[in-house]
């Protein structure tokens, strides 16, 4: 039953290239890194969640979001989804109740996601939290492309077309989700500051992202339950 709708608007996705060591050793012992072409993935997303509605409520909230996060899948088999370093969100009510609902790991960041001239600009700023640095955001994606939905097996798909995420270990909880397909489009990304991978303990990975945008997706979230 689902227990929470929402919009999630004008979201950006960039993505970079890593080992799987590199994330493998960061996981719970009940997940895996999944990769594609024998690549792991770090991708920063940002957006704008809208109506954000918890099940027999009428009142919902509207906030941005920026996350850190790669792809896994549990050890003893079963459906590839997304596992989270941080969640960072400009909302103290959606970041409190979402670290007891969903034990997913929310912090409290100030935020702004702005709309202009064909482009999305999103700024944040997350004070150190339990010993790790400081996070600072600000970043432009401008679309060039048409809204498409991903090829199957693409890693386009790989990517964006994730519908569990999981905990960590205490024990590890899966949650799902249901939305449409993403409408990517491609897009550039202008980085004039991005330090989440440091604040998360990982260097940043080198290169740049492959980067998609999509303007907007209605989204309805189960509560999570235990993996095993």
């Amino acid at each position: 039953m689902d227990a929470l709708s929402m919009r999630w608007r004008d979201t950006v996705f960039a993505h970079w290239p890593v080992e799987p060591s590199v994330v493998e050793s960061r996981l719970p012992a009940d997940l895996t890194v999944a990769t594609y072409d024998g690549q792991a993935w770090l991708s920063v997303v940002t957006f704008q969640m809208g109506g954000v509605r918890p099940r027999g409520l009428p009142a919902s909230l509207s906030f941005p979001e920026a996350n850190l996060r790669t792809y896994v899948e549990p050890a003893a088999g079963g459906e590839r989804g997304v596992y989270f370093f941080t969640l960072d969100a400009a909302d103290m009510l959606a970041v409190a109740l979402a670290r007891v609902t969903t034990r997913l790991p929310y912090h409290r960041a100030t935020m702004s996601l702005r709309a202009h001239d064909g482009s999305v600009t999103v700024q944040s700023y997350r004070p150190g939290i339990d010993g790790n640095p400081a996070s600072h955001i600000d970043v432009t994606c401008r679309p060039d492309g048409d809204p498409r939905t991903a090829e199957p097996g693409s890693l386009d798909e790989f990517l964006a077309e994730n519908y569990r995420f999981y905990t960590d270990e205490w024990p590890i909880l899966v949650g799902k989700i249901a939305h449409e397909p993403w409408p990517l489009e491609t897009a550039t990304l202008e980085v004039r500051a991005n330090t989440l991978f440091e604040a998360c303990g990982f260097e940043h990975p080198a290169g740049k992202p492959l980067v998609h945008y999509a303007k907007e997706v209605g989204v309805t979230a189960e509560l999570p339950w235990p993996l095993r």
